[in-house]
């Protein structure tokens, strides 16, 4: 039995405190008393926008927050030429550039080489800073038209896919297709010329066509179909029914791992590095905690240690189709599970 999603699991929304702190701003320092209710409501916009720029919930709440900070600095100034939606976007992405010149973009294994083809062999570990999963809590998806395009516009393949682009052309493509932005709006927050866009645009378009390709078959999130599969598997890791989970991935099933390099394709596989990789040994050493990540459906996958309690091991962030699992990425960062409102340790259910 898996322990019931707690009413707060989609993960805290750290940037709630930035209001706070923007009020509190507009009282001790005299700034316009109605800045922080004019701002507010972009607060998890402009976290999602940061997020995608920069592969990290952790870069992205320091650089929502630098951007709100910079805002209030300059709000004296905002003449209203624009809308304070297009303004604070303009804001994020310039901050967000800044920080861009001295980081390095952060992948997942499989933007990295070839996938391995000994699941048996010893895990390599690579000490370089990876792309972290989201909670959908901190991302925001209130309004259910906006739903599936927005979900869509934080997908784990999406952003990783992002990841591989220079910043301006990550910053161009942002800004034009998920924000629907004019060319002549980019060019006048980025510095470019409509042209210079335009070619951005195009070479941007190309790279994440080939890295991220739309699913046409994916599961409708909270469907009948996607609740079976899952259930199937939760079910397989807690009861260590490592052939049934074979049987549902996809033949062309993804399996990775940071911060371990290799990644492994097709069921046969990802079931031997379970099996062989995993140091669970039978039923009841893992239980699942589930979650929402980058508008998917993700786990938090507890281990069974000495003491007899389940202790954080890694958060799977989980992709669906009609044809079964087709994607899995196990982040063994366990400080995400204080990101995603985990428990840190979870306890067996008592027959």
């Amino acid at each position: 039995m898996t322990p019931a999603l707690g009413p707060d699991r989609d993960g805290p929304v750290r940037m709630s405190g930035v209001g706070v702190r923007l009020a509190t701003m507009s009282t001790t320092r005299a700034v316009d008393a109605d800045f922080a209710e004019i701002i507010a409501p972009f607060e998890r916009e402009i976290f999602a926008h940061c997020y995608r720029m920069m592969g990290s919930v952790h870069d992205a709440e320091d650089l929502a927050q630098e951007t709100m900070l910079r805002a209030w600095r300059g709000y004296a100034r905002f003449a209203g030429a624009s809308s304070v939606r297009t303004w604070i976007h303009k804001i994020a992405t310039n901050t967000c550039l800044s920080a861009l010149e001295s980081r390095q973009r952060r992948p997942l294994p499989t933007g990295l080489g070839a996938p391995s083809t000994a699941p048996d062999a010893p895990l390599v570990e690579q000490d370089i800073l990876w792309l972290e999963p989201a909670p959908d809590g901190a991302l925001g998806h209130d309004d259910p038209g906006d739903v599936a395009e927005s979900r869509e516009s934080v997908r784990l393949a999406f952003v990783a896919a992002l990841q591989l682009l220079p910043p301006r052309q990550r910053a161009v493509l942002i800004l034009r297709d998920v924000l629907a932005w004019r060319a002549a709006e980019v060019a006048e927050a980025t510095g470019q010329s409509v042209a210079a866009v335009n070619s951005l645009l195009q070479r941007a378009r190309e790279k994440v066509a080939q890295a991220a390709p739309t699913r046409e078959d994916a599961l409708e999130p909270h469907s009948a179909a996607e609740r079976e599969l899952l259930a199937r598997y939760v079910d397989g890791f807690e009861r260590y029914d490592i052939a049934g989970l074979v049987e549902l991935f996809t033949a062309d099933a993804v399996w990775e791992m940071p911060p371990f390099e290799g990644w492994y394709t097709g069921p046969e596989d990802i079931g031997e590095l379970i099996a062989t990789q995993c140091p669970a040994t039978g039923p009841g050493d893992m239980l699942l905690v589930p979650t929402r990540a980058n508008g998917q459906p993700a786990y938090g996958l507890y281990m069974r240690g000495e003491d007899g309690r389940h202790h954080p091991f890694h958060l799977h962030v989980v992709e669906c189709s009609g044809g079964g699992v087709r994607h899995v990425a196990a982040f063994f960062d366990t400080s995400l599970f204080e990101t995603f409102g985990l428990p840190p340790v979870v306890d067996a259910p008592t027959a």
